[in-house]
Order: C-alpha cells, then sequence, then structure tokens
C-alpha cells in the first residue's frame, strides 16, 4: 500500500515531556523532534524512560507536563505501535488484522488484511491461529497489523528482543524495508548492534532526561556524553 498524497503529521515535536508515577517522575522535561523519514532509535539503560516516551507519543498515556504537537491533525490517527509482547486476540491470522482495521473503521477490511498477510510472508498463515504462531511470525503479524492502518509514522517498542537471530534479521529487514518506502519509524532497542545498523539518529535517555540526539555515527564514534560513550561500553551506569 503506497503512502496516501495526504498532509504529513510530522514533524512530530515533543516539548518538555514529563511523566510520574507514585510519587517518582519517571521522565523529566524531555524534548525532541521527530522529522519526516528514517529511523530514530531510542536506547538508555533499563528504567531510562525508553518505552514509557513512546507511549507517550502514541497517546497511551498523559504525561503530566509538557506538550506532544503533530504538524498536522486529521480525522485518523495515523501513527501505530507494535509492542514488545504484541497481544494476539483469539482468532486467526487474519481475523486479527480485520478486526483492528474494522476498530478504526477502515473500508475493505478483508482484502486490506490479505494484502497486508502477502506484504509479510503470512500469507500461508492467514487461517492459522495468531496465539499458535512463533514468536517471530506473531512479530510479524503485529507489524502486518500496524501496517494495515496505513500509518506515517511506526513506533516499535523492542522488535526483536525476544526472538533469535534468525527471526531478528527478518524483523531487521522488515523495518529497513519500511523506512525505504519513507515510513517514518521511532523505535526503541537494547540491541546496540542494531540501533547501529538500522538507525541514522540515536536518542540516549538516562533516568528519565535525555542526553544526547545525534547522528547515529557520530554516537558510535564517541562524539557524545560521558554517559553515553560508558553504556555504549558496557560500563553501568546505575
Amino acid at each position: 500500500m503506497a503512502m496516501r498524497d495526504i498532509a504529513s503529521i510530522l514533524p512530530l515535536s515533543v516539548e518538555g515531556l514529563s511523566f510520574e508515577a507514585d510519587g517518582k517522575r519517571l521522565l523529566d522535561s524531555v524534548s525532541f523532534t521527530l522529522p519526516k523519514g528514517g529511523v530514530t532509535a531510542v536506547i538508555g539503560p533499563n528504567g531510562a524512560g525508553k518505552s514509557l516516551t513512546l507511549r507517550l507519543c502514541h497517546g497511551l498515556l498523559v504525561p503530566c507536563a509538557g506538550a506532544i504537537r503533530w504538524q498536522a491533525e486529521t480525522g485518523r490517527r495515523r501513527h501505530a505501535m507494535v509492542f514488545q509482547r504484541p497481544v494476539m486476540l483469539r482468532r486467526s491470522a487474519r481475523a486479527n488484522i480485520v478486526h483492528a482495521l474494522a476498530a478504526v473503521g477502515m473500508t475493505e477490511a478483508a482484502s486490506r488484511a490479505d494484502a497486508a498477510l502477502a506484504r509479510f510472508g503470512l500469507a500461508a498463515l492467514a487461517d492459522r491461529p495468531a496465539r499458535l504462531m512463533s514468536g517471530g511470525e506473531q512479530q510479524r503479524l503485529a507489524i502486518a497489523r500496524a501496517w494495515a492502518l496505513e500509518p506515517e509514522v511506526l513506533f516499535l517498542d523492542e522488535p526483536s528482543s525476544q526472538l533469535d537471530p534468525g527471526a531478528t534479521r527478518q524483523i531487521e529487514e522488515i523495518i529497513q524495508s519500511l523506512a525505504s518506502e519513507g515510513m517514518t519509524i521511532l523505535m526503541t532497542t537494547h540491541d546496540l548492534g542494531q540501533a547501529r545498523r538500522l538507525s541514522q539518529r540515536i536518542l540516549f535517555l538516562d533516568r528519565g532526561r535525555l542526553i544526547d540526539d545525534a547522528p547515529t555515527q557520530a554516537v558510535f564514534a564517541g562524539q557524545s556524553s560521558n554517559a553515553a560513550r560508558a553504556f555504549i561500553a558496557g560500563d553501568l551506569l546505575w
């Protein structure tokens, strides 16, 4: 499915984003701009606020301070999110996609679902119960379900953390393909090699604060904060 010729919702401006839970500040005055195109990787230690940032940008949580501003507002949300452990309904692979499309009122759900399954190499598994698919197949199905919604921006939360090397390679190839087709991707990952292979830009979070926002090449060349250099070197920050 080609991107429709409609006004872009990008850039996304994140301004002073903060979030608290149980009296603890988990994200503290995070600001960045997500431009159109490419892959941006969010890295940092456990508990740094990576997944939280994606959930806030996607609108699943409400910040306690700050703002999330899209360039354009549309009648339908044009960003989708794939979680680290995707939720699969107790129905077939095809029905999982059809349900997601019907939930947002998209037409021709069946044909869109079939196109998505074919696009991600799952056509032969269309009638298989989604919960009986392998981890890699489920993750491809989750991406297919998101892609069928025709998002301009895709949020990926640790897209291959539960997968073996072969399935990880498939997911990385999918991410590269989607980016080459013009989709903008903001993803979290603990795999520094993956961040280096896939992204053009790095957001480095530490203890809820954005420490670095720089080109991937610069970050891995050591042209970043002391904290980012230590993290990439494998040193403990906490």
